[in-house]
């Protein structure tokens, strides 16, 4: 039985999961926010935005839920890593819009 983690030439080498979330988190405290602001506020304004538009109220953590369902539409379509990963980070965003 292999464990999550491979010790290899002195290397640590991840899981496919382990790496997309690892990635996933790295893009979220990094580029991302750098692009678009901080999440809470980011996805506040997108909420709003959503609100207006359907006429019903959408909080910051639907707005989260939602991308991610739109990264998983994507992936029935066509399964890459890059919505993966960006479907994760969502999650953990909405996760952490809440709080």
């Amino acid at each position: 039985m292999e464990s999550m983690y491979q010790i290899i030439f002195g290397e640590v080498k991840m899981a496919k999961a382990s790496k997309l979330l690892n990635d996933a988190a790295m893009i979220v405290d990094g580029a991302r926010q750098s692009e678009y602001g901080k999440p809470k506020e980011s996805f506040e304004k997108l909420a709003a935005l959503w609100s207006a538009y359907l006429n019903t109220n959408i909080s910051a953590h639907d707005a989260c839920v939602m991308m991610s369902l739109l990264k998983v539409s994507r992936l029935a379509y066509k399964p890459n890593e890059d919505s993966s990963m960006d479907g994760a980070a969502y999650l953990a965003l909405a996760s952490q819009v809440s709080s």
